[in-house]
């Protein structure tokens, strides 16, 4: 594949959409291409990073193909076993950066990728990702998953001038970085649902053509999977394409709401607290499984309830933000604190709007209960296309103890103003309830 993306006709939410990316290079001899590429921006001198594993994985490669092509360039390798998306890396990365240097070529998948998308945005350089892995949707995203504060954020950055897939590099990847991708699309079933959901409860922008869009690039996961699992290259590269389509529909959307909801916001506690208490943590991707599946079964649940309109009234008044904050700050440590701010710009919890929001989720509830089943598979579906790639599907498989799994499910609310499950259910009265049933 050698695709352009030239979308920019007005669409029917009454938007343009449009994409920064040039573009997309996938298949065999694909890093061999680069010298093209750099040629094509009309520059002279590159900056390739990677960490210790890509360098391994196509770094060297990479290298290679640029001395042969008498392209003058630098490299800088992160020197840690545990790179995060955050301040120490961008800091780290921006201090190492090759001031002569006139285009940055990470090599990596989501955490070097989120990092270069920041710094070359900041220092205005043109920016070529060479993907290791298909194992998440950012890599056509103008936004980058970082750690700010302790909290997970979600920062505007630069879309990638070009995206470089070697059939060969992405086929080596190591399985559970392919689990990731499959799991990381996974989520898409429920980002959906909450995005139309969000649409018909706070008003918030939807565009059906984008929801099809990721609708597409996830039947192309999906599809792919039997293939997938015996690395066959046409399989593998069936995935990374729904993966580059995935992250192009964010960035026409101007947000991530089309490719993440509440399970992501799982899988960004669980990061969260691995770095402020050192618990365990495993891929974005296979976190966003396990979280897809959690959400699959309340939501399964949830669409044999009715509101009870008295029942949330009473919850929502003794709703006490105050001893709420003190449960996060023992959940999250410091990585609270920001969550706790946000309320004060947010109004989540204020009483009045809460009365306005419960009277149209009463209104509108046979039209949410028929989005969750139109576009969230059933948990027993979900489970079975996890155990056929021999993906986690509890968090006990991933080492976090399920005891701590209603707070992490009740602060997903918190993370940043978005309308996703675990605000839902708070509104209905039925957040704790339902929590608490997730220790079991």
């Amino acid at each position: 594949m050698d695709n352009k993306f030239e979308f920019g006709t007005l669409c029917s939410c009454g938007r343009v959409h449009k994409s920064s990316v040039g573009r997309v290079i996938a298949g065999r001899g694909a890093i061999s291409r680069l010298p093209e590429v750099i040629a094509e921006h009309e520059k002279k001198r590159a900056f390739v990073v990677c960490d210790k594993n890509t360098y391994k994985a196509a770094g060297e490669r990479v290298e290679a193909v640029l001395r042969s092509a008498d392209v003058d360039f630098s490299t800088y390798i992160f020197d840690t076993d545990a790179l995060e998306p955050d301040e120490w890396a961008v800091g780290s990365l921006t201090m190492h950066l090759d001031r002569g240097a006139d285009i940055l070529i990470g090599v990596g998948s989501g955490t070097v990728n989120d990092i270069c998308k920041v710094v070359s945005r900041a220092a205005s350089l043109t920016y070529i990702i060479v993907a290791t892995a298909p194992s998440m949707d950012g890599y056509a995203s103008a936004s980058s998953s970082m750690i700010m504060d302790g909290l997970k954020i979600t920062l505007p950055s630069r879309c990638p001038d070009a995206i470089i897939g070697e059939s060969e590099v992405l086929c080596n990847a190591p399985w559970r970085m392919l689990i990731s991708g499959l799991g990381d699309m996974l989520a898409k079933y429920v980002s959906i649902a909450e995005w139309r959901i969000a649409n018909i409860l706070c008003g918030e922008y939807y565009c059906e053509y984008i929801a099809d869009y990721v609708r597409y690039a996830l039947s192309l996961c999906t599809g792919n999977i039997d293939g997938l699992i015996k690395r066959d290259e046409e399989c593998v590269m069936a995935v990374f394409d729904g993966l580059i389509a995935c992250g192009t529909a964010m960035e026409y959307a101007g947000l991530s709401r089309p490719a993440s909801g509440v399970e992501h916001y799982i899988s960004h506690v669980w990061d969260m607290r691995a770095t402020e208490l050192g618990t365990p943590s495993d891929t974005h991707g296979i976190q966003c499984a396990i979280g897809t599946l959690i959400a699959s079964e309340l939501y399964y649940k949830l669409i044999n309830e009715r509101p009870d309109r008295t029942r949330a009234k009473n919850y929502v008044q003794n709703f006490d933000f105050s001893a709420w904050s003190e449960v996060l700050r023992e959940h999250l440590h410091g990585s609270a604190e920001p969550m706790i701010r946000q309320e004060a710009r947010e109004g989540k919890y204020d009483r009045d709007a809460h009365s306005a929001r419960l009277e149209l989720i009463i209104e509108s509830w046979e039209k949410i209960v028929a989005i969750v089943r139109e576009e969230i598979p059933s948990p027993e579906v979900i489970r079975a296309l996890l155990v056929k790639l021999d993906s986690p599907t509890s968090p006990e498989e991933i080492g976090i103890d399920r005891k701590t799994l209603p707070t992490t499910f009740m602060a997903t609310k918190d993370i940043r103003d978005k309308y996703v499950l675990s605000r839902l259910l708070w509104d209905l009265g039925l957040l704790d309830e339902y929590a608490a049933k997730l220790a079991l």
